[in-house]
């Protein structure tokens, strides 16, 4: 286990509406569309659920069913050919959608020397790409089974969502030596409560009315896409991570 001034500080950040707006997956599959490596009818599929989503949030049912669909786009392809859907969606589907306010959170903590995590049920390509391009330190996301560099349409694990999401985030603080109650999350959504309350520091993002009540009887802060709530954010953000600095200070100091 490191030292505690050596822990590393890591904050999480959930995609899909939280990030961006809307599905990440939608995108991926209507570039999928576009370049005719699916069909009319799955492109229909994938455009109800994106507005499903961005009308009413998620549900158990909703991610099952979508997750089923990336699975579906995935099998019989190369890990090359959805690698390069993957990065053909970032600068003309994924960057217009993105967040500014919770981009330059990332950043913010970025600059207050945290790893930064993208943690999603969104399938691991997608999430990989949009963490390179910002910069971030990594993504954690749905991964598939592939043979000879062949999707299978097999699941390595679980999609990564609710309870399994913070589960994948429990392994990776215990293999960094992380203590996750220095650490912080964000998401928009009722499924992410796990992982928000595996944190020290849980912000909730463009909540739906699950997370929103959970948030008021917590007292958890929310942040609104304002001016206003996006300096109060950053506030937090340095005036929390000082008080963790001081806390691992004191910590070395009595060990």
């Amino acid at each position: 286990m490191p030292a505690p001034s050596d822990r590393p500080i890591l904050a999480f950040f959930d995609v899909d509406n939280t990030l961006m707006q809307g599905t990440s997956l939608f995108q991926l599959g209507r570039e999928a569309w576009a370049k005719k490596v699916i069909g009319f009818r799955e492109i229909a599929l994938f455009a109800w659920h994106q507005r499903r989503f961005i009308k009413v949030g998620e549900n158990d049912d909703h991610l099952k069913s979508a997750r089923e669909k990336a699975l579906g786009l995935a099998g019989g392809h190369t890990q090359e050919e959805i690698r390069g859907l993957a990065e053909s969606i970032w600068e003309h589907r994924i960057k217009p959608r993105l967040f500014p306010e919770t981009v330059g959170l990332t950043q913010e903590h970025l600059a207050k020397g945290h790893e930064v995590w993208l943690v999603s049920a969104t399938p691991s390509e997608i999430g990989d790409v949009i963490a390179r391009h910002l910069g971030l330190t990594g993504a954690l996301g749905t991964r598939a089974v592939a043979v000879d560099g062949v999707y299978t349409g097999e699941l390595i694990g679980q999609v990564l969502h609710n309870e399994h999401k913070a589960e994948a985030v429990r392994e990776l603080a215990a293999g960094s030596g992380a203590d996750l109650a220095d650490s912080w999350a964000y998401s928009d959504s009722r499924n992410d409560i796990p992982l928000l309350e595996l944190v020290g520091h849980p912000v909730v993002v463009n909540p739906d009315a699950g997370l929103a009540h959970h948030a008021r009887v917590h007292g958890w802060p929310v942040l609104t896409m304002s001016p206003v709530g996006i300096r109060e954010a950053q506030r937090r953000v340095r005036r929390e991570a000082r008080a963790v600095r001081k806390g691992v200070r004191s910590a070395k100091k009595h060990s």
